[in-house]
């Protein structure tokens, strides 16, 4: 078959507002992708000289994790300035190097802006430090009296995202609060200076030429501030699962509705550019609320993570699907999907896990308990994009997945740097595992990532995932992506499926309005497929049939 291109394509150029709809957009975590000076450290040179790398792939557009100044208490997500870039990663003329060759190679930008809360280092916070209790100062961030006889006890029962209170206590005695770590002292958003502040940052990067933003934490920037706070009963019951144990809405901190009125008023700025800047929300709710951030007078997407928790499992997954396109077209908004990001454990095994696993405890035993076969990880995790790839809506593509790269669960426990390592107690391993820098080539002190080794260390079975070992290479990871992707923009047309229901146990059959279809064989089984000249396959199939963990898409 010959694939069709069609009039009602997406028109991706720069000149499309809504290009976003149905983009493929890859997520650069910029301390890991490239280092071109040598330090150990990714940095924006070094983005810069392997863009031509992500042109090739054929995504629209990349998305930088955090840049700015940074102690990296917490990876970089600690933003001492939003509004600079870190020394260490260079310079604003860097990122408008960065940014200006991203855009002559057709990409689109997008950063990552950071809204619920500072670093402990931000000029606001040790202005806050250093006045007085009440002060304007103080006003900026969240800060209360203990209980207690003497103020020695927590102002609530608020624990840290990352474990333990939520509270630190200063000097003179007051506490303030940090739903992350210590080292990130959360805003007030009641206050009109931050949102002022704010106002600024979207536009400081809009004025340089970024094309959306990624809103951090975007569900926890309002909290129910009016006193006496409220404990919420139990510490369990802080994690964002405790949502339900609350009316839609009406949680301490996260959820609120009055988060939506941020947003609004962060559109009409975003509309004030031609075209109009983008947005996608981390929220961290169930479908129907993140529906709400999703909303074309607030920030117009937000990410899918039903979708990225979900098991390998047929009936499960077309659950997920299914509802994620009806939360999305009840916002007028369009889906995203995601298999892996800068905080989870890379799909390459994680999708290789048994149902069930207790992953910080797979983490902790070094990747060990139980052993994951990197083959058959690999092997559903090609499936799983081809599937992915195939639905409606934009696909998030995290760095190193085009490679098929595993996660680094045996890092040892010396060069951690994910703060959770610690703050739990060497209870979670942490993040670091799928942090770990990116191999370009076979061979050198880290892979062709920088002169030197790099800040995390590389396994050596790394080499056999580098660019380098796979670029050209039929049947690669890395050439199934750029044919997928390839493929994926001759055949999108419109935003919908149509499921079939005669299918064989395990298998997900959906047809694209364009006259393709998809089929993927999540049992154990191999099966017979339709009809239809196969246009691209994940695996080879096996006599015409298709194979367990299986995914090929159809022409008809």
């Amino acid at each position: 078959m010959t694939v069709r291109s069609t009039t009602s394509a997406p028109d991706l150029s720069s000149k499309d507002p809504h290009w976003w709809r149905q983009a493929v957009i890859y997520q650069v975590y910029p301390r890991s992708f490239a280092d071109a000076d040598g330090d150990g450290l990714g940095d924006l040179r070094g983005i810069t000289q392997r863009l031509t790398h992500l042109a090739a792939l054929g995504v629209d557009a990349l998305w930088l994790s955090p840049f700015y100044p940074s102690e990296l208490a917490d990876g970089g997500y600690d933003v001492d300035d939003h509004r600079d870039v870190d020394p260490r990663l260079g310079t604003l003329d860097d990122f408008d190097a960065m940014a200006g060759e991203a855009h002559r190679l057709g990409l689109k930008v997008i950063v990552d802006v950071v809204p619920n809360h500072t670093s402990h280092r931000h000029a606001w916070f040790r202005e806050a430090l250093a006045a007085d209790p009440g002060s304007t100062a103080r006003d900026r961030y969240v800060f209360r009296d203990g209980r207690g006889e003497h103020g020695e006890l927590p102002p609530t029962d608020w624990q840290s995202v990352f474990g333990g209170s939520a509270w630190k206590r200063v000097p003179d005695g007051q506490w303030y609060l940090h739903l992350f770590t210590p080292e990130q002292p959360d805003l007030n958003w009641e206050n009109e200076q931050v949102r002022a502040d704010f106002r600024a940052t979207l536009k400081f990067w809009c004025d340089r030429g970024v094309d959306g933003f990624r809103v951090d934490v975007a569900h926890a920037l309002v909290k129910d501030l009016t006193e006496p706070l409220r404990d919420l009963g139990a510490p369990e019951l802080s994690r964002e699962a405790a949502l339900s144990d609350f009316a839609p809405g009406t949680h301490p901190f996260y959820d609120r509705d009055e988060v939506h009125e941020v947003y609004r008023d962060w559109r009409k700025i975003l509309d004030a550019y031609s075209p109009p800047r983008t947005a996608v929300a981390e929220a961290w709710v169930p479908g129907a609320r993140r529906a709400l951030y999703a909303r074309p007078d607030e920030l117009g997407q937000a990410f899918n993570f039903e979708y990225l928790q979900g098991g390998w499992d047929a009936a499960e997954l077309r659950e997920i699907i299914t509802g994620s396109l009806a939360d999305a077209r009840a916002a007028g908004a369009s889906a995203t999907w995601v298999l892996s990001n800068h905080d989870v454990i890379r799909h390459a095994s994680r999708l290789a896990l048994p149902p069930g696993t207790d992953t910080d405890a797979w983490l902790l035993s070094g990747g060990r308990a139980p052993v994951v076969d990197e083959r058959a990880g690999l092997r559903r995790a090609r499936a799983a994009t081809l599937l992915m790839l195939a639905l409606p809506g934009s696909a998030y593509v995290y760095q190193g997945e085009e490679l098929g790269l595993p996660e680094v669960a045996d890092l040892p426990t010396e060069v951690l740097q994910d703060p959770i390592w610690e703050q739990t107690g060497h209870v979670r391993k942490g993040r670091d595992g799928c942090r770990v820098p990116l191999p370009w080539t076979t061979d050198g002190p880290s892979y062709g990532f920088g002169a030197g080794a790099a800040w995390l260390p590389q396994p050596p079975g790394f080499a056999a995932y580098s660019v380098q070992a796979q670029d050209g290479v039929a049947g690669s990871t890395l050439e199934l992506y750029r044919t997928a992707l390839r493929l994926r923009r001759k055949l999108l047309d419109g935003e919908s499926l149509t499921w079939a229901d005669d299918v064989p146990p395990g298998v997900l059959q959906f047809d694209r309005s364009q006259g393709w279809r998809c089929v993927t064989n999540l049992s154990g089984a191999t099966v017979d497929r339709p009809a239809g000249e196969v246009l691209l396959s994940s695996a080879p199939l096996v006599d015409g049939r298709l194979g367990p963990d299986t995914t090929v898409w159809l022409g008809r």
